[in-house]
């Protein structure tokens, strides 16, 4: 009987911790130096890709992805080696997808042939805006016209090319999403992904928020408006919305983020870097110290990059098969989650499909038209004991 992470398949995320700079948003493990030893990174990367590899030996790898921070930043010479030594270490697809994030600040052709000659397949760009007043209240270094720049470089030399745009931004009307949806969907591209702007604690953004200063936020009504919109339009241009945030034409999804929701195993590897891991029909949830210094020193001086590895109990891990696999248009198979003995969860469900949120007739438990915007409260329920 196969392990249940073979669902999703097998991945690996490589974390690069460096920025330009960090914008007033993100939440993300990112950090701005004045002097990057690339070399010591590659020796500290390799080491940790022998070490994973030797537990994880025999297994078909689906996936890489280089994020960040500004993997962008790297030079080809250093994700040249990584992915040698990727190759050296598991079996590949005959499909394998390789990205690498990419922002549009640090973007040369020359660099971009140099990942395509490594082995990358394909780029996720963050754009975020197409307009120069956005871009600059989001934090960004790059304008409209050297993001429109980027992602032509970006398309002449790679294959596959998706980039990010956020919604629900400071004074955004509803028909100025609609204008900038349909100008990003009108570039060659396949894959998009669009996100609400959300105010995390810790950030910049999330500071003045508490502060009562960052105003002209789209309130409840207008971000669902827009998330409607944002589903209607992209559907209308043949991008379908596999996954709550992220849309593509046929054929183009992201096979590192169905590893994601799906529920399969990854490593993570880096500062920062999580993954889900199942060795000898146990599944560990593992962690990376946040601090860059402290996780190369601890993979030179200690020999791995881990600061945490736990069990996760069959009830985390239903929990997290639900919570990763609702974001899915595909649903989660019900007779999957009958192995994590969750027979509790079937009036939760009967509820879900009376109100008319949920569909579990075709053996597959998924979100309605009507429980897509609701998803949080969706799982809330779902999950209630």
């Amino acid at each position: 009987m196969p392990e249940d992470w073979e669902h999703g398949g097998f991945g690996l995320y490589i974390h690069w911790p460096f920025c330009q700079a960090k914008c007033p948003y993100c939440d993300f493990n990112s950090h701005v130096v004045a002097r990057i030893d690339q070399i010591a990174w590659e020796q500290a990367y390799l080491s940790e890709i022998d070490r994973i590899g030797t537990q994880t030996a025999g297994r078909v790898l689906r996936s890489v992805f280089f994020g960040g921070g500004t993997p962008s930043m790297m030079e080809p010479r250093l994700v040249d080696a990584i992915l040698a030594k990727i190759r050296a270490t598991w079996p590949l697809a005959n499909d394998i997808e390789i990205t690498l994030e990419a922002n549009p600040t640090s973007v040369e052709a020359g660099r971009f042939a140099g990942y395509r000659n490594a082995g990358v397949n394909r780029v996720s760009m963050g754009i975020q805006a197409l307009n120069d007043a956005d871009l600059k209240a989001l934090g960004r270094l790059h304008s409209e016209r050297e993001a429109i720049a980027a992602f032509e470089t970006a398309r002449s030399v790679f294959d596959r090319v998706s980039f990010d745009l956020i919604y629900a931004r400071q004074g955004q009307t509803l028909k100025a999403w609609e204008t900038e949806l349909k100008r990003a969907l009108a570039l060659a591209i396949d894959h998009l992904s669009l996100y609400q702007l959300t105010i995390e604690a810790g950030t910049a953004f999330g500071d003045r928020y508490a502060a009562g200063k960052l105003r002209d936020l789209p309130d409840e009504d207008l971000s669902a408006d827009m998330f409607a919109a944002t589903q209607e339009i992209c559907a209308t241009a043949g991008f379908d919305g596999y996954e709550v945030s992220n849309h593509a034409r046929p054929g183009f999804e992201s096979i590192h983020n169905q590893i994601y929701w799906r529920y399969g195993d990854y490593a993570g590897i880096g500062p920062g870097a999580h993954g889900r891991l199942t060795i000898g029909g146990v599944r560990y949830a593992t962690e990376s110290p946040l601090a860059p210094t402290t996780w190369l020193q601890q993979v030179t001086s200690a020999g791995h990059g881990e600061s945490l590895r736990e069990v996760l109990s069959l009830e985390d891990q239903i929990a997290e098969l639900l919570l990763m696999g609702m974001r899915l248009d595909e649903g989660v198979l019900l007779e999957r989650m009958s192995q994590y003995n969750c027979d509790y969860l079937s009036n939760n469900i009967k509820r879900l499909v009376e109100l008319g949120l949920v569909t579990s007739d075709t053996g597959l438990l998924r979100l309605t038209q009507k429980g897509k915007p609701l998803l949080n409260a969706v799982l809330r329920e779902l999950l209630r004991s």
